[in-house]
């Protein structure tokens, strides 16, 4: 389950039109920013851009989860964006990506950056929970979805 704290209504973006991966980044970037006062959307684009060169963090069937460390947040938070169409991401099975959620973590946080990027993982895998948020029509049911797994 996504707390509060990890994820909320002014992080998500439904049924964007995003035509590019950057521009998929950037939209990120500002939701990440959007409510923390220390936080800069070009900051934290350039962060998650450097993740991205070491190597796509496209997971397949549509879904991307890019991530990246940050000196100036105290715990996880995520951001999530759903589009209208995929853009292309360099994910491993080449195809476009239309859900993405991005996670900001502290610089220190070794091993819950990795059991919460292994759970969004294994959440995205369920072709249900998939389906359920491409069919969202609004942040609250993308939330719902979120949550309640």
């Amino acid at each position: 389950m996504l707390g509060p704290d990890l994820i909320n209504e002014a992080r998500i973006g439904c049924g964007l039109e995003i035509a590019s991966k950057k521009r998929l980044l950037e939209t990120l970037a500002e939701l990440l920013a959007s409510d923390h006062p220390r936080l800069q959307t070009e900051a934290i684009f350039e962060r998650l851009l450097e993740r991205e060169r070491l190597g796509s963090t496209g997971l397949g069937h549509g879904i991307a989860l890019p991530h990246a460390r940050v000196k100036d947040v105290g715990a996880v938070i995520g951001a999530f964006v759903q589009t209208v169409q995929g853009v292309d991401y360099d994910a491993a099975d080449g195809e476009p990506v239309d859900l993405a959620f991005a996670l900001l973590v502290p610089e220190e946080a070794n091993e819950e950056h990795l059991r919460l990027l292994a759970h969004l993982a294994s959440l995205f895998s369920d072709p249900n929970v998939r389906a359920g948020l491409r069919e969202s029509s609004t942040r609250d049911e993308i939330l719902r979805i979120l949550r309640a797994v």
